[in-house]
């Protein structure tokens, strides 16, 4: 249950977008077409869940046991970077017409601060490495949930006379505090989830 718990958590009511703000750039830049959106949801949530183990494994049998822990930061970094450069080949020989989509975007998920956030916090929380995979791939379901809705709703505003001062980016910041508000309304399932299973 406790795995659960950390799913629908990450998902929902921690989303790594609309809660904790972090992968706001691809989150913005992205979202302009549904399907872009998914391939970038599922790019990152490969490289998230693959960072995280990978991450962990660094962290846990490197750095901890020769107490390089000042290292954190740029080992993960470093690791981050050559995934995402792996992801990019496989991608470009796979889906081209994906990649041409994702254009600029996808190199940035070796600067999307999700994917660093998401590999300190799993150490941070001090989960072992199931808990570390599933926080991973859940945390990444849920920035691609966000991505795919703020998506399908700019789709629809591009299709609405908007005020002329509204137009652009403000009515895009404005859309995405709307849905942030939105995710705001499952706060409180963890801890009645927690109730309902027992789980301290």
């Amino acid at each position: 249950m406790e795995y659960l718990l950390i799913f629908i958590s990450a998902i929902f009511v921690n989303n790594i977008v609309l809660s904790q703000f972090l992968g706001i750039c691809p989150f913005l830049g992205v979202s302009k077409k549904i399907e872009t959106a998914l391939g970038m949801g599922a790019a990152v949530a490969f490289v998230l869940t693959l960072a995280t183990i990978v991450t962990y494994i660094v962290q846990t049998y490197l750095l901890n046991p020769f107490g390089l822990q000042y290292l954190q930061t740029l080992a993960f970094i470093l690791v981050i970077a050559a995934l995402v450069q792996m992801v990019e080949i496989i991608m470009k020989k796979l889906s081209p017409a994906l990649y041409q989509a994702l254009g600029i975007f996808l190199p940035l998920i070796t600067t999307n601060c999700a994917v660093l956030g998401v590999a300190i916090l799993v150490i941070q929380k001090d989960f072992n490495l199931l808990e570390s995979v599933v926080y991973a791939f859940s945390t990444a379901l849920g920035f691609a949930l966000a991505l795919t809705v703020f998506a399908g709703i700019r789709e629809q505003l591009e299709m609405a006379e908007i005020p002329k001062g509204m137009r652009g980016m403000a009515v895009v910041l404005v859309t995405a505090g709307l849905l942030s508000l939105a995710f705001m309304g499952f706060s409180g399932v963890d801890g009645g989830l927690k109730v309902l299973f027992g789980i301290e």
